[in-house]
């Protein structure tokens, strides 16, 4: 039973570990441009958008073309957001290891 109590207390720690890298992530502000720079978004490391600025220009060009630059932003931020997220989470399970699940 010794066995058990080491991997709650590794649990815990691992918990504590990651409800602080949440914290952290909530916090975190990744930018992202497109179209050279004629949109630029701010996302967070938990993949909450914080704004999105636009090129008054880019607005004068086919609806089609700020379409396409728009979700081409929104993508990237997200792609980004969410590979922050999976490093920045590796982190804090690094070391865990329970027998039989991993």
């Amino acid at each position: 039973m010794a066995g058990v109590g080491k991997l709650l207390k590794q649990a815990q720690k691992m918990q504590k570990k990651i409800e602080s890298m949440q914290e952290e992530l909530a916090k975190a502000e990744l930018d992202v441009t497109s179209g050279g720079g004629a949109v630029a978004i701010k996302i967070n490391g938990q993949g909450e958008f914080l704004s999105l600025k636009i090129d008054p220009e880019l607005l004068k060009e086919e609806a089609s073309l700020v379409e396409e630059t728009l979700l081409e932003a929104v993508k990237e931020a997200a792609a980004k957001s969410k590979a922050y997220n999976e490093e920045e989470m590796s982190k804090a399970t690094q070391g865990f290891n329970m027998p039989g699940l991993m």
